[in-house]
């Protein structure tokens, strides 16, 4: 089964990630109610629930990664 991630959606066009590269789509094609993250099934155009729920925690756990591997910005005043 070839997946696809809704990536974005621009007016009545949705941009999807498909193997790493950009294809567009009507959003017409793809089921009411899609939303920027959800991954669908390609043959069917279905979103794959369960799919979409790993990618999210994903995706939150590498924002939580990332927020705590911050360092606070240098003191003092410097010219760039």
């Amino acid at each position: 089964m070839t997946r696809a991630t809704l990536d974005r959606i621009e007016d009545d066009v949705a941009v999807l990630v498909v193997e790493g590269r950009q294809v567009t789509r009507p959003l017409s094609d793809l089921p009411k109610g899609v939303r920027e993250g959800d991954v669908l099934d390609l043959d069917t155009l279905e979103v794959d629930r369960e799919a979409t729920e790993a990618l999210r925690a994903q995706v939150r756990e590498a924002r939580q990664r990332a927020k705590r591997g911050k360092k606070p910005p240098p003191s003092g005043d410097f010219d760039l």
